[in-house]
């Protein structure tokens, strides 16, 4: 792999602080959990959220975009298992990466993704405001997410039809649908009876999305299983990857399980549905 391309400077979505923060967190990094033999940055107490672009190699680029979320369970962030790591490779693929840094950890009285959901869609909306300065085409922008950031992945492709926080400037008047949703490991999406969480609201709508999923992640194969289920009843375009092993928690990391080749068939879903050539 070359190397990834990432800006100077974050971004601040929230020049004037960010809806209901009212306390500054001093972030912390822990290396205290190895994946692939490796350790992984576990950044916690996030309140100003940001993005970062990497940008994709002039001669590589491909004019698509992919908004970032990593995972953590709504608790602490996996910024290079799932964030840095991730935006190297879709840039070695032609596609320019946003690393969303949203708000962990969970806030009390809030549903879990009630504060990283009003990030992620100022996140897309700024993207595509900004698509001509990005050089990216404003219809080729996708969000992807591991575990938590599955499921606010999957919370920005069915809840884009409002901003869930005060306007902020032009680029809230965009939209903020995604236009494609690669999820990795999902949780939080399912319900009994092959149902999926009553906070996600499908419709036809609903982006084309890819699904990688290990059938040994006994926690959490159901929200794959039942949010596949949903969207095929909804008539959205859907695809799944079904490993029997590979567990949860892997990112691109080589874990000796045949999971590990997901990327290569997430290169094959983007060239199928045009998002790089």
């Amino acid at each position: 792999m070359g190397i990834a391309m990432a800006q100077d400077k974050p971004i601040v979505l929230f020049p004037n602080g960010a809806p209901g923060e009212k306390v500054q967190l001093v972030e912390e990094i822990d290396h205290s959990e190895k994946v692939g033999g490796e350790p992984i940055i576990r950044l916690k107490n996030v309140s100003e959220p940001t993005i970062t672009i990497y940008h994709a190699p002039e001669e590589l680029a491909s004019g698509a975009a992919m908004v970032v979320c990593p995972g953590g369970g709504y608790n602490i962030l996996a910024m290079d298992l799932e964030g840095t790591e991730i935006c190297e490779w879709l840039n070695n693929l032609g596609v320019t990466a946003i690393l969303l840094k949203y708000r962990v950890p969970r806030r009390e009285g809030l549903e879990k993704h009630a504060a990283p959901l009003q990030d992620v869609q100022r996140a897309i909306g700024y993207v595509r405001a900004h698509a001509e300065d990005m050089n990216i085409d404003p219809e080729r922008i996708g969000v992807m997410g591991f575990s938590a950031g599955a499921h606010l992945s999957v919370m920005a492709s069915n809840s884009y039809n409002e901003r869930t926080y005060p306007l902020v400037d032009n680029a809230d008047k965009v939209s903020c649908r995604p236009d494609f949703c690669l999820l990795v490991y999902p949780a939080y999406l399912s319900a009994p009876n092959f149902g999926v969480s009553s906070e996600i609201k499908i419709t036809a709508a609903t982006p084309p999305t890819m699904i990688v999923q290990a059938q040994d992640d006994t926690r959490h194969i159901d929200s794959s299983l039942f949010y596949y289920y949903a969207l095929k009843e909804a008539g959205v375009p859907v695809w799944m990857h079904l490993y029997n092993k590979g567990g949860h928690g892997y990112g691109l990391r080589d874990t000796g399980t045949t999971v590990n080749e997901w990327p290569d068939r997430a290169e094959d879903w983007f060239r199928e549905i045009g998002v790089i050539e």
